[in-house]
């Protein structure tokens, strides 16, 4: 089973360790890893908690086990959102990103922009209702993120073609 929560200090040894790995983080400029600190990483998720819903980050688990993380950052000024995912090796099998781990994602995504928004915390529909935030506000939040989901799942397509590239040429 599937499980996507916040990150929490229980789970400050998980970040750590996938940070730690080159093979994850190639991706972000670091192909020997990010080794920081336990006093570091401390410091770092009291910065992710002070900021909530503004950014936040999140310990994905399969069945239990640690396999990954995922991180928001919502730009009001700019109005622009930006999605970053690490996963260790075990789960990058493109369909399992696909067809569980982004909508579970998007979903998250469009209840903290709909909180950011307006600094609320429920529903988009009942924040429409109650005159919260308009109809647009919810309607362009949510197709920011589903563009934002789209360019994703682009990216994982093309990874996937390269993969099988590779791999049909040896």
């Amino acid at each position: 089973m599937l499980e996507i929560k916040e990150t929490t200090i229980e789970d400050i040894k998980c970040v750590q360790q996938l940070w730690a790995d080159g093979d994850v983080m190639k991706f972000v400029g670091f192909p020997d890893g990010l080794h920081e600190t336990d006093e570091r990483m401390q410091n770092w998720l009291r910065w992710i908690e002070s900021n909530r819903p503004t950014l936040n980050h999140y310990s994905i688990f399969e069945d239990g086990k640690y396999c990954g993380e995922s991180f928001y950052e919502i730009d009001a000024e700019h109005q622009s959102a930006a999605l970053d995912i690490k996963l260790f090796g075990f789960l990058k099998k493109m369909d399992r990103m696909r067809v569980v781990i982004l909508p579970s994602l998007r979903s998250i995504s469009n209840r903290s922009l709909l909180a950011e928004t307006k600094a609320i915390s429920i529903p988009e529909k009942k924040a429409e209702k109650a005159k919260e935030i308009t109809e647009d506000e919810s309607k362009k939040g949510v197709d920011d993120v589903q563009k934002l989901t789209d360019k994703i799942i682009k990216e994982i397509d093309a990874v996937a073609a390269n993969k099988e590239k590779e791999v049909m040429e040896i």
